[in-house]
């Protein structure tokens, strides 16, 4: 099995993460981005305040949301750039939180995806003073990147997982798990899948 994911990033508008904003994606196909894409979204009702902090962070402000689609109306579109593959992001445990809560928000059926944390590999894979992205993704020579825009920060992320898996000799996500000692996550655990 070759090293295929997609990597992914979601920016919020307040503390909510319900909250999403917008989203960012990176494809990999045998270890090498050949796609990327990203789009703004309308956060759902009850979860759409921009609070100072977050826009400071991305510079996304209401305005710019207005006119974008709403997580109902492109979760859709967001599932078929996934495309069944095995999911990537820094701090996933954020990202996927982001992806449950906005589909609970909305009453929708949370995807069944599986996940590695890039943070988590790269903390088995580098001795570095700070784990934040940006300075994981200099240490796998992807730099100069404006962080917080949701779709350089995934492409910074699918980068760092290349670069580890190299460096770790592993030839796909599974063994590059299994060599860094980090576990592949559900966003739905088999258990509650089998249930539904």
């Amino acid at each position: 099995m070759p090293l295929d994911f997609t990597a992914i990033d979601f920016e919020t508008a307040n503390g909510s993460p319900a909250s999403a904003c917008s989203v960012g994606l990176a494809k990999v196909r045998d270890g090498q981005v050949v796609d990327r894409i990203g789009w703004h979204i309308r956060p759902p009702s009850g979860h759409d305040h921009f609070a100072e902090w977050n826009v400071r962070i991305h510079g996304i402000t209401p305005e710019m949301v207005l006119d974008a689609p709403g997580w109902v109306d492109q979760l859709a579109d967001l599932q078929q750039y996934i495309d069944g593959d095995m999911l990537v992001a820094h701090n996933a445990g954020f990202d996927m939180g982001v992806m449950r809560s906005a589909c609970i928000a909305t009453g929708l059926a949370v995807p069944s995806y599986t996940y590695v944390c890039s943070l988590q590999v790269a903390r088995r894979t580098y001795h570095l003073d700070s784990y934040r992205l940006p300075v994981v993704a200099m240490a796998a020579g992807f730099e100069d990147f404006p962080h917080h825009d949701a779709v350089a920060d995934a492409e910074a992320c699918a980068t760092i997982m290349i670069h580890a898996a190299d460096r770790h000799g592993a030839i796909d996500l599974p063994e590059l798990a299994e060599l860094a000692g980090v576990r592949i996550a559900a966003t739905i655990p088999p258990a509650a899948a089998a249930a539904s």
